[in-house]
């Protein structure tokens, strides 16, 4: 291969990373989020303040980690190269995420257990993510509508972690959110010109919102999230659903361990490998 055609391969811009690139997962090419952070738990925290902390990271580990196996199922299936490339990378961010606040969930709870256990060895019933992230996506539509919804609440919340009293919590938030603001504006992009697009696409774009909508009550999206989504919606000439939430089953949510029936075959795939060879290291 000749130096001028060298410069347009796509295969090495895998590998031209700077700081400032903030679309790979961690520990690929990116610095170190947790780099010069004590992350020991501190000693005579209040046993409720650690076993809170612990909730709180094991609730958005799972988010990340469900959600990051649902966007890997799209590998091969997206419509263009670039648009596979894109997901397979949100996946890894996600999935980078997830081990990080994994850890810090099962530093923070004191009972041994590390990423790799609290991922594959647990209970459906024991995961507390949210149920939006469990759903299959129908096709790109859906894939782009939960994506933009995903992210721009994610954000929104890391936003306000960063300032975390607990500082590897803040960390890891710091470092995401220049993640989710890729994910959130890649989403937004396709959600716009899916919308205003033809009529096939802009039909296509409102069942995907319409179908996932009942999913998104359980989010408790604050006013910038919301404003965000509205505003998307508007320039992609799209509707805002008003379909109610999905009810809680016997009062209790995702948060609470209580999923859709997608969750166990989520499950059987995530952790089969791991559960057929528990002795391994992964």
């Amino acid at each position: 291969m000749s130096e001028s055609e060298s410069e347009f391969d796509a295969y090495l811009s895998l590998t031209d990373v700077t700081e400032d690139d903030h679309r790979w997962a961690f520990g690929t090419g990116s610095a170190d989020p947790l780099a010069g952070v004590d992350v020991t738990l501190q000693a005579g925290v209040n046993p409720s303040d650690a076993a809170a902390l612990a909730e709180r990271c094991l609730a958005l580990g799972d988010d990340a980690l469900i959600y990051s196996h649902r966007l890997q199922q799209w590998v091969t299936r997206a419509p263009e190269l670039e648009e596979e490339t894109a997901l397979a990378n949100i996946a890894l961010d996600l999935l980078g995420q997830a081990r990080l606040l994994l850890t810090r969930a099962g530093q923070a709870e004191g009972r041994g257990r590390d990423e790799d256990q609290l991922a594959f060895f647990r209970d459906e019933r024991e995961f507390r993510n949210v149920r939006l992230v469990e759903r299959a996506d129908a096709d790109f539509a859906e894939l782009t509508a939960r994506l933009l919804v995903f992210s721009a609440w994610r954000l929104s919340q890391f936003d306000r972690l960063t300032a975390d009293p607990d500082p590897v919590l803040a960390a890891i938030a710091a470092k995401a959110v220049k993640e989710l603001t890729y994910h959130r504006d890649y989403a937004a992009a396709w959600v716009i010109r899916l919308g205003d697009g033809t009529d096939y696409s802009h039909a296509k774009a409102q069942a995907a919102l319409d179908a996932l909508w009942p999913l998104v009550g359980e989010l408790d999206l604050d006013a910038d999230a919301a404003a965000y989504l509205d505003a998307v919606i508007a320039e992609a000439t799209l509707t805002r659903p008003s379909a109610p939430p999905l009810a809680p089953v016997a009062g209790k949510t995702g948060r609470d361990g209580t999923h859709t029936e997608a969750m166990g075959y989520i499950l059987a795939e995530l952790q089969s490998v791991a559960r057929a060879n528990p002795d391994a290291t992964w």
